[in-house]
């Protein structure tokens, strides 16, 4: 079943976005909602594994600007 396209947080570099805590696929076409317990459990372990490398990054970026200046 196609569904418009949610908006919601768009997991970057991969075709999903997480809109009410529920995982969506999308394209061109259309999209569609995930249910697979163990594909939406990994897509959430990913997500929380990207917020904290960007986390990361962004404290190293101040003592970078520090160390170049």
């Amino acid at each position: 079943m196609n569904h418009p396209s949610p908006r919601g947080e768009r997991l970057v570099g991969a075709p999903v976005v997480r809109r009410g805590g529920q995982w969506w696929l999308v394209s061109g076409a259309g999209s569609l909602l995930t249910t697979d317990p163990t594909f939406t459990g990994e897509l959430d372990r990913f997500a929380a594994a990207r917020a904290a490398a960007e986390r990361e990054i962004a404290q190293l970026a101040p003592e970078r600007r520090r160390w170049w200046s």
